[in-house]
C-alpha cells in the first residue's frame, strides 16, 4: 500500500508503553523529523528523545497542544496518554482530566486545523460485569466499574461523534493487555503479564496481584503496533465502525503464562496474592470476538502465547546479560 502524504504525525504520550514503540514504528515508516513526540513530564527512552522532535506538553493544556500543533504543522495524531485502571482508581479526578479533557481538547483541534486522521485508543476496561465474559461481542453492554473504563466508554462515544457531527476521520480500538519487552508498564491491571518475565529473568520467582486462575485477553506489542497502523491505514469507507474495535490475539490465564515460562526457566516458581486489582479483572471478559476488525480491516495477529512468551524471554535475557533489563 502506498504511502500517505501527510505533513508531520504527533505522538501524545510518547513515553509511555505503546506510544514509545509506535513513535519509533512511525519514524521508521514516515521519517524521523515527520514525527514529533511529547510527553508530559517523563522522559521518554534515549532512541525516542534522539531519534527525532521531542516537545513536554500537557495534553490537558489547550493552548499548549495547539502551540506543538502549528510549530510542526501537525496533520495527524495518536492519542496515547491516558491514565490506566490502577493509577486511575487511586486518583479518578486526574484519570477523568487526562482521558476525557485531554481528549476534547484534541478532538477540537483536530477540526480546527482540519486534520487528515486521528487515532484514539480505547481498552477492554470499557467492559463490566454484566458484560459477556466469553467471546465478547463488539456490540454489547458497557457499564465499567472503574473511571478508567467510564472516561474509555466516554471517549469512544466522543469519538463517535466527531466523526457524525463533524466529519472528522477519528479511529480508535479497544487494546486487550499489552505485553511488551521494550517499555515497563504504566499502572494497568494487566501489567502482571509483563512484571512477571522481568521478576523470572531476575530473580526467578514472581507474586502475582491476580488469581492464578485470572483469565484476561492478550497482545504481544508487535501485533499491537500492527493492529494500530492498519487500522488507520484501511479505508474509511469500509469502516462500519470508527472508535471502538474490538480487537485481540490471545486469551490466557496467570498460571497459564507462569506454566509456559518454565518451559524456559524451569527454576522460575510463581505465588498469588491478588490485591484490589483483582476486582477490577474479574469485572474484564476472559476472551473477546474481534470478527468486525478481522472483517472491515482485515485484522490478523501473529503471536500467541507460545510465540510471545518466546520472544519475551531471549529479548529481556539478552538485556539481563548486558546488565540493561531495567533500562
Amino acid at each position: 500500500m502506498a504511502k500517505r502524504q501527510m505533513k508531520h504525525i504527533l505522538v501524545i504520550g510518547a513515553a509511555g508503553q505503546i506510544g514509545s514503540e509506535l513513535t519509533m514504528a512511525l519514524r521508521q515508516r514516515f521519517g524521523n523529523d515527520n514525527v514529533v513526540a511529547t510527553g508530559r513530564k517523563t522522559k521518554p527512552s534515549d532512541i525516542v528523545f534522539e531519534s527525532g522532535p521531542f516537545e513536554y506538553m500537557d495534553v490537558t493544556n489547550k493552548e499548549s497542544l495547539k502551540k506543538v500543533i502549528e510549530t510542526y504543522e501537525i496533520d495527524t495524531m495518536y492519542n496515547m496518554a491516558a491514565i490506566l485502571s490502577a493509577v486511575g482508581e487511586k486518583n479518578p479526578q486526574l484519570c477523568w482530566n487526562v482521558n476525557i479533557n485531554g481528549l476534547i481538547h484534541l478532538l477540537d483541534c483536530a477540526k480546527e486545523y482540519d486534520m487528515t486522521r486521528v487515532f484514539i485508543p480505547s481498552s477492554i476496561a470499557v467492559f463490566g460485569p454484566q458484560t459477556p465474559k466469553e467471546n465478547t461481542p463488539q456490540e454489547t453492554i458497557l457499564k465499567p466499574t472503574t473511571m478508567y473504563g467510564v472516561s474509555k466508554v466516554a471517549g469512544e462515544l466522543l469519538g463517535d461523534y466527531y466523526v457524525k457531527k463533524f466529519g472528522l476521520d477519528v479511529r480508535g480500538m479497544r487494546y486487550p493487555g499489552i505485553i511488551s519487552s521494550e517499555t515497563l508498564p504504566g499502572g494497568g491491571t494487566t501489567d502482571y503479564a509483563v512484571e512477571i518475565f522481568y521478576e523470572a529473568i531476575q530473580n526467578k520467582k514472581y507474586t502475582c496481584f491476580v488469581k492464578e486462575t485470572t483469565r484476561l485477553p492478550m497482545m504481544y506489542m508487535p501485533d499491537c503496533i500492527k493492529a494500530t497502523l492498519d487500522l488507520m491505514d484501511a479505508d474509511f469507507n469500509k469502516l462500519k465502525h470508527h472508535c471502538d474495535y474490538n480487537v485481540t490475539a490471545m486469551s490466557f490465564s496467570a498460571g497459564e503464562l507462569a506454566k509456559e515460562i518454565t518451559k524456559h526457566i524451569p527454576e522460575f516458581t510463581c505465588t498469588y496474592k491478588p490485591d484490589f486489582r483483582q476486582d477490577i479483572a474479574d469485572s474484564w471478559p476472559q476472551s473477546i470476538d474481534d470478527s468486525c476488525a478481522r472483517e472491515e480491516w482485515n485484522w490478523k495477529h501473529s503471536f500467541d502465547l507460545s510465540k510471545m512468551t518466546k520472544d519475551m524471554i531471549q529479548a529481556l535475557g539478552k538485556r539481563h546479560e548486558q546488565g540493561k533489563l531495567y533500562g
